[in-house]
């Protein structure tokens, strides 16, 4: 997995290259300069630490003062941030620092607008694995700034049978019986259901939260009733801001949503830097 430094390290060698043609040839070394980042929309701001290692991988007595913190509503035309620093430095940091900023707070801002159309309802929104590779900690940590939820992180820290698995392991309880075996007992098992057989199915062997598939607001309603709370239920597949709300009083306790990572648009930010 990819740690932020290294995804700043490997966006900056991918923008600057081997020198910034232009910056270089156009800028003296010692010539200072200030910098304003903008925001150009009302948004949810997310991304200011990695934005500002950003600018301090490239000089480390930058002077980032952030005006907002990560999960505060900006108005558009707000001042977010003022550098201070090498005009060089700022010129060069500009586009990559503004790329992680407007892709987190994107994410960000739409998750807070799924979060509110729930409040109220105790459901909690999470993420998927729908995330851009590398990016999978940014975004998810954006989510969580938006007021939403993270389901697993990857494979390996969460069981998730699906469809797939049941079908090589010849049906949901000898798939949950071998997990059963292999894991940990603080591990919980969840188990996709396409339909209230299987639903039957995975209540029976002991699932600890069962997720159901594409189904239709009938179909999630009976299910909510037969799992009467023996396990927790979360909804997968076909969800969209328009009908969260309907889909949260039915009395799912999860709705998983791709789309608040795989959907989200970036924000409008922009920078003006200016020479001292």
């Amino acid at each position: 997995m990819h740690t932020t430094e290294e995804l700043i390290q490997l966006a900056l060698s991918e923008d600057i290259g081997p020198g910034d043609i232009t910056t270089d040839n156009l800028v003296a070394v010692d010539t200072m300069g200030r910098g304003t980042i903008l925001a150009k929309q009302d948004l949810v701001i997310a991304g200011l630490a990695v934005a500002e290692s950003v600018f301090k991988k490239l000089e480390p007595g930058i002077e980032f003062n952030a005006r907002y913190s990560d999960g505060d509503q900006v108005a558009a035309g707000s001042d977010v941030v003022r550098l201070a620093g090498t005009l060089a430095v700022l010129l060069k940091g500009e586009r990559t620092a503004l790329n992680f900023l407007q892709r987190l707070s994107g994410i960000a801002s739409q998750a807070r607008t799924f979060v509110e159309e729930v409040s109220g309802t105790g459901v909690k929104l999470v993420d998927t694995r729908k995330t851009t590779p590398g990016w999978r900690v940014l975004e998810k940590y954006a989510v969580r700034i938006g007021g939403a939820h993270n389901h697993r992180m990857g494979l390996y820290d969460g069981v998730l049978i699906k469809d797939n698995h049941i079908a090589v392991c010849g049906g949901i309880a000898q798939a949950v019986e071998k997990a059963r075996r292999a894991i940990s007992h603080l591990v919980k098992v969840e188990v996709e259901a396409a339909s209230l057989e299987e639903v039957e199915e995975a209540l029976a062997a002991g699932a600890d939260i069962i997720m159901l598939d594409n189904m239709d607001l009938g179909q999630i309603e009976a299910a909510v009733r037969l799992i009467d709370k023996k396990a927790l239920v979360e909804i997968s597949g076909g969800v969209t801001r328009n009908r969260l709300r309907e889909l949260a009083r039915t009395g799912v306790d999860l709705i998983s949503i791709g789309a608040l990572t795989h959907s989200a648009v970036a924000v409008d930010l922009s920078m003006t830097i200016t020479a001292n």
